[in-house]
């Protein structure tokens, strides 16, 4: 084994700086976005202080801010706006309602072309929308029908993201890998190149999805409001003229037969913790920190005659949480909403919708907020509200799009725009498969036409972008050039290569994959393809072998983010709406890579070593 020699002070600078990185990104106390302009501004600050000469030329640090003009973050960019225009106009509702009533004949082919439908649309869009439509259809068949949703939604979500790897738009990672490959002088990758090798892995994946994985996952409680299967904590303010002023606390039990459990009192003024003992006695201004079902909540609110607190805003004259007309509803956020990264207070929720939230569920699990309001909580992406407002109130939220409310409604509005959504998404997709025009140029085309017929506003490309997205594409790319002309991305693949010296090529190449696909269930993708790429023109340029396989190495591997719920943004919304631990995505997930690390790993030697 021929260890290599120790590159210069600015490739060793970069590879310390690759694993901060990627340590930062993996941390979920500290915003994606924040990670990712620091090691931007890091790169930056590096090469100013100690300048590095490229070919007899200086690298200027300001070249590292290359990545937010980058045509992949551009196509990245319009192809998430495309996706949205289809979930704002409801173009993909008919899928949905045709899928419903299959369900009804029958549930074993109705998943099946479930799995099939869903994989094959997340080839030409983003998996996200694809998510949003199924899973209230899917979460409604399970309600209608009386059986368990567990077998569904996850590997319905993992058929996304096996569909997604089959074409360069699938995935914004599989943008960044071909336009990285292109931009270090390889031939561009056509959009269904790879498709032969990716198409026969994905109809494995969804043969093991269909017929094993369901067996694999136990019965889960999915999140739907009108079952009301999911525990929340709120807080239940009693008022004046409440019956259960004056009263102790095992009276007021004994309204709600004994069903209700009280957590802790917190009491006015200064909202200090006191305990539920049997014979303490209510008073007006308490409020009572009690956890249970979002229907059962709404039953002991009633009973005691008390209000469900929100700590987005006073209860006022607007904003009645008691009226007779006021419903519960779970709300999954997801990046068209606005929320992310934000607080309710911030976005003034309760004001601009005049539906008040009274519990927050992260994680699998009811959030403990205590004496924080829930409107100072910075919202992440997959959260569920529990929500409450009148049933209009409740519909127009419906009408934003920008929510996905499981409540089992099937009803999902369709627009006269939605074919138009659908032509320029086939014209996007048609003109850049011919080679008419790159697929940059097309989608932005396809935004103007959204604009001009009014699918979309100014407004909904501004929801429908995704800054999390934006900043970890342009440090990602920031990183991967700064390694390769430091050299060290050829230190490592030097390594890579030194360690695997007793391998044939398509060993290396398969090890190389793995190494991706066990990074991508770690940190994100996007990095893990970014810095994957320079790496693997160097694996492939040192053992003089075709470069293209090892490119897709990357590409596949960065793709198999199955075994985590962090690993993609759309398995947080399954694991939320589903009611999955982390423990159910080992236990599907796991295989499924492995599956597919040892299928791909044979095709890509097959038809190109």
């Amino acid at each position: 084994m021929n260890i290599p020699d120790i590159p210069n002070n600015h490739a060793l600078a970069m590879l310390l700086i690759t694993v901060i990185a990627l340590y930062f990104f993996r941390r979920d106390d500290i915003p994606l976005e924040t990670s990712s302009l620091s090691v931007l501004v890091l790169l930056c600050l590096v090469f100013t202080i100690f300048p590095f000469e490229v070919n007899a030329q200086m690298l200027e640090p300001s070249s590292l801010f290359f990545g937010f003009g980058h045509e992949a973050l551009v196509t990245v960019c319009a192809l998430m706006i495309i996706g949205h225009a289809l979930v704002r106009t409801g173009a993909l509702v008919p899928v949905g309602r045709n899928l419903a009533k299959l369900w009804k004949i029958s549930p074993a082919l109705s998943l099946l072309i479930t799995l099939i439908i869903a994989g094959t649309l997340s080839a030409f869009v983003n998996n996200t929308p694809i998510v949003v439509l199924l899973l209230p259809i899917l979460a409604n068949v399970a309600l209608r029908t009386k059986t368990d949703t567990s077998p569904m939604l996850l590997p319905m979500g993992l058929a996304t993201l096996v569909g997604g790897m089959t074409t360069t738009i699938g995935t914004s990672t599989n943008l960044l890998v071909v336009s990285v490959a292109s931009d270090m002088g390889l031939p561009r990758i056509g959009m269904f190149d790879f498709s032969l090798p990716a198409v026969i892995a994905a109809t494995v994946a969804i043969a093991y999805l269909w017929i094993v994985a369901p067996k694999l996952l136990p019965k889960r409680s999915p999140s739907l409001a009108d079952t009301s299967p999911r525990l929340f904590s709120a807080y239940l303010n009693i008022n004046e003229d409440s019956i259960s002023n004056g009263k102790t606390v095992a009276e007021v039990l004994k309204l709600t037969d004994d069903q209700m459990t009280i957590q802790s009192i917190q009491r006015s003024p200064h909202y200090r913790n006191v305990r539920p003992f049997p014979d303490t006695v209510l008073r007006e201004g308490d409020r009572l920190h009690v956890k249970d079902y979002p229907d059962q909540l709404k039953e002991f609110e009633s009973v005691i005659q008390a209000t469900m607190f929100s700590g987005a805003h006073k209860v006022d004259e607007n904003h009645p949480l008691n009226a007779e007309k006021q419903m519960l509803a779970e709300i999954v956020v997801i990046q068209a909403s606005g929320l992310v990264g934000r607080t309710l207070r911030d976005v003034q929720f309760a004001k601009r919708y005049g539906i008040s939230v009274v519990a927050l569920h992260r994680d699998g699990k009811a959030m403990e907020i205590g004496r924080s309001s829930i409107g100072n909580m910075i919202i992440h992406t997959g959260d569920v509200l529990l929500v409450q407002g009148e049933a209009e109130q409740i519909d127009e939220l419906k009408e934003n799009r920008g929510f996905l409310i499981i409540d089992g409604a099937a009803d999902l509005p369709y627009s006269k725009k939605a074919p138009i959504a659908l032509g320029v998404l086939f014209g996007v997709v048609t003109v850049a498969a011919l080679g008419i025009l790159p697929i940059a140029i097309s989608s932005i085309c396809g935004i103007v036409v959204l604009l001009a017929t009014k699918c979309l506003s100014w407004e909904d490309i501004s929801s429908a972008l995704s800054s999390q997205v934006i900043l970890i594409v342009v440090a990602s790319l920031a990183l991967g050039s700064a390694m390769m002309q430091t050299g060290g991305a050829e230190y490592i693949a030097q390594m890579f290569v030194a360690l695997a010296f007793d391998l044939p090529p398509a060993g290396i190449l398969s090890a190389l994959m793995l190494m991706l696909a066990v990074l991508t269930n770690i940190v994100s993708n996007n990095a893990a393809a970014v810095i994957g790429t320079p790496i693997a023109i160097s694996v492939a340029t040192q053992l003089n072998v075709p470069v293209e396989p090892f490119i897709l190495a990357v590409l596949f591997g960065a793709n198999l983010s199955y075994a985590t719920p962090m690993a993609y943004k759309t398995n947080i919304l399954v694991m939320n709406a589903g009611g999955y631990q982390f423990s159910d995505f080992v236990r599907v997930g796991l295989p499924l890579v492995i599956l597919m690390w040892i299928t791909l790993s044979c095709l890509l030697t097959w038809l190109y070593l």
